[in-house]
């Protein structure tokens, strides 16, 4: 019999899906993702086309589960794709359909 995923792999691959599960957040990861460099919340706001609050709070998840890391410049503060926990985050059909899935680091749980 095939063994089971451990906990708490299975509790930080859950997070890390929980903080996807909005269209905006995942809209948002794609966006940094994809400009490689540090940006600013207006910078996003403009990109995504929601209030400046909502930005801000998905930046919030988002930043807890560590896909996107901030950095003060100045009285600002500037948000960019963390490289190293995207690495380690697995697919989701990956993990559902039993492949090899990249373990959890420190830089992601």
């Amino acid at each position: 019999m095939a063994e089971l995923l451990e906990r708490a792999t299975a509790e930080t691959y859950a997070s890390w899906f929980r903080a996807l599960a909005d269209p905006s957040r995942v809209q948002i990861v794609e966006y940094l993702a994809r400009q490689g460099r540090p940006m600013s919340v207006g910078e996003l706001v403009t990109a995504v086309g929601l209030a400046q609050s909502t930005v801000s709070q998905h930046l919030k998840i988002l930043t807890e589960v560590r896909f996107v890391l901030v950095e003060a410049v100045g009285t600002a503060r500037h948000y960019r794709i963390n490289e190293r926990c995207i690495a380690c985050f697995p697919s989701a059909a990956d993990v559902v359909m039993g492949r090899p899935a990249p373990a959890p680091t420190g830089d992601c749980a």
